[in-house]
């Protein structure tokens, strides 16, 4: 099975100085920054998945790109934009676009035509190519019992987006053929159910798809995810290979594998890393809380307590200082952990004092398992790694978890060739989609 790593643009600083938190002068964000497949030994991934709605800013979010790296990534292709060949000269690592259906879920029609999505995939050189879907946010099996003709406005919704998306899909790979277009069409599939989006697949195989992405399913439980699997496996041909979607589910690869998943994406590792309230550094075993100092003049919630009078701006630079000074200090064996504990605690009551993190803070710096981590992120950057503080670090640590999840997939399937036991047990922990 393959990890594809979605690309939403995140990168890193190799010059950016820890003790000062300064940049270079004269750094170029998009010349001297790194991906993740540029900072680590190897690739912690079998491929890249790039996204239309990214790259056009869709759907309201930040803007990724900037219209210059949107016409260069269109003019050079996805291989030498994201550095590739550098690190991948053998050309192993793969290149997936999609669309981006989440970005403009809201809309009554996808906004891309056919042609226009075909446009980006062979000017990207993409190895694999996805249809354009339209998300159905429902899963209900339970309308699938309905009696025919009966009002249900939200089932009607859910059959229309289907419908959308099925015509799309037979249409793009019509046009794949008379353009005689170089990548690998993959459909995309869409359902409320495991019936509906097992009638996805059979459709989508009579249209010539043999490779087939479950889209929508990122809300759904294993559970849910597995008994729709069951259901396509009924109507699969033996040569469909599946796509999930945002899905990472380490603890169930070797399920999905049976009913015939081949791939999948999923930038859960990463956000993880600082969107999670306690799981933000990795292991192959266990998940451990990130320490948070706060920058006082990057962090909005304590600005706004500054500026309201709550708090002493001169004491909060004194604190945040003082946490840096002992947790270094402790990782170089200097100082007791309670003496860091205790400032910590301290700095957290005047940054938010409705939360308490003593306990988690104390199971992640008694571990020190940044130490035992072999990943070039762990040992260029030792104990920062852990420390919840702007995004440098935060996103180095995302890179991290990336590199943890690929190294939890390789054993599995190591296991798997060598007929060892399962490893999925052992490393479920903070890898969930």
């Amino acid at each position: 099975m393959k990890f594809f790593f979605p690309d939403s643009h995140d990168l890193i600083d190799p010059g950016f100085d820890f003790d000062t938190e300064t940049r270079a002068d004269f750094r170029i964000r998009q010349r001297d920054d790194l991906y993740a497949h540029e900072v680590h030994d190897a690739p912690p991934y079998d491929g890249m998945l790039i996204s239309k709605a990214m790259v056009d800013g869709i759907g309201g979010g930040q803007m990724r790109y900037s219209l210059a790296q949107r016409h260069r990534l269109l003019r050079v292709g996805a291989r030498d934009f994201f550095r590739l060949e550098k690190v991948d000269p053998e050309k192993k690592l793969r290149t997936l676009g999609d669309c981006g259906a989440f970005s403009y879920a809201k809309e009554d029609v996808p906004p891309y035509t056919v042609d226009e999505v075909i446009d980006f995939h062979v000017e990207c050189g993409f190895d694999i190519g996805v249809s354009i879907d339209h998300v159905i946010f429902a899963y209900d099996p339970s309308m699938d019992d309905l009696l025919e003709g009966l009002d249900h406005p939200l089932l009607e919704e859910c059959r229309r987006r289907q419908e959308i998306t099925l015509t799309l899909a037979a249409d793009f790979i019509q046009r794949h053929r008379d353009r005689r277009c170089h990548f690998e069409p993959m459909g995309a599939a869409q359902g409320w159910s495991p019936r509906s989006y097992a009638d996805s697949v059979a459709q989508m195989q009579r249209m010539g798809y043999e490779y087939i992405g479950l889209g929508g399913m990122v809300p759904l439980k294993t559970p849910e995810i597995l008994a729709c699997l069951r259901a396509i496996d009924e109507v699969r041909n033996p040569s469909t290979r599946l796509h999930l979607f945002g899905i990472t589910r380490c603890a169930h690869i070797e399920e999905f594998a049976k009913y015939g998943v081949a791939s999948f994406d999923s930038t859960s590792p990463l956000r993880q890393a600082f969107k999670d309230e306690k799981d933000n550094y990795h292991t192959l075993g266990a998940a451990y809380t990130a320490v948070r100092i706060p920058q006082v003049e990057g962090n909005v919630q304590l600005r706004k307590r500054i500026v309201a009078g709550r708090v002493d701006q001169q004491e909060a630079l004194r604190q945040e200082q003082k946490c840096l000074r002992l947790v270094k200090a402790y990782d170089r064996d200097e100082v007791a952990l309670p003496e860091a504990l205790d400032a910590l605690r301290a700095y957290e009551m005047l940054c938010d004092g409705g939360k308490d993190r003593t306990e988690q803070y104390r199971r992640t710096l008694e571990a020190r398992p940044w130490k035992d981590c072999p990943c070039a992120i762990c040992r260029d950057l030792g104990v920062h790694v852990v420390l919840f503080r702007g995004a440098e670090r935060n996103r180095r640590r995302g890179f991290h978890n990336v590199y943890v999840l690929y190294d939890r997939l390789n054993r599995l399937r190591a296991g798997r060739a060598s007929g060892t036991p399962s490893l999925a047990a052992a490393g479920a922990a903070g890898t969930e989609g």
